[in-house]
């Protein structure tokens, strides 16, 4: 059951704990992420914060492809902006600024990464409808959730809602300290 505490959004002013070289050491962008990312794509990150996974996405695409970098918080969006200001990763990454009820992309994607953000989000069956919704045939989710905030129940009963929202498990990577699933179309 969500409580207003399991779904309170990570403040502006805490981004800094969301970009450091002890994280990077522990949840490597690159080493997560490549298996899953393909010349061309478009990928969304979804509740990208300060970047942190945004701009490894944008460099593992090498210049081909898009990265759509959408958050709730102009805050975190102006981060992301300061960091590949004057960059060619301006060419790639689009900020995008979701709404408190939905995403609001219309573009279809390839690859979806939900990185510590589903359990912020009330209206999980909404959110997972939309991503349905979202996803271009054969694309993917990669939802990677905190086992310090994310009870095995919980993530249990998410990936129930997942399910009858139209998405599928393929599988279930491993991730240190978390719980994890790779999902996609049905």
């Amino acid at each position: 059951m969500d409580t207003e505490k399991d779904n309170r959004v990570c403040p502006v002013e805490l981004a800094g704990g969301l970009d450091n070289k002890i994280r990077r050491f522990l949840q490597n962008p690159k080493r997560i992420l490549k298996p899953y990312i393909k010349d061309g794509m478009t990928v969304l990150d979804f509740g990208c914060g300060p970047g942190f996974f945004t701009i490894e996405i944008a460099k593992i695409l090498d210049g081909n492809g898009k990265v759509i970098a959408a958050d709730l918080q102009d805050g975190m969006l102006e981060k992301v902006k300061n960091k590949i200001k004057g960059t060619q990763l301006e060419q790639i990454i689009h900020l995008h600024k979701c709404e408190s009820d939905k995403i609001g992309v219309t573009e279809k994607v390839d690859f979806i990464l939900c990185f510590y953000v589903i359990h912020e989000v009330p209206d999980k069956k909404r959110l997972f409808e939309e991503f349905n919704l979202l996803l271009k045939p054969n694309g993917k989710i990669l939802i990677i959730e905190p086992n310090f905030h994310v009870s095995k129940n919980a993530f249990s009963d998410m990936l129930g809602v997942m399910e009858n929202s139209g998405l599928k498990v393929i599988e279930k990577p491993k991730s240190f300290m978390n719980r994890a699933v790779l999902a996609g179309n049905k």
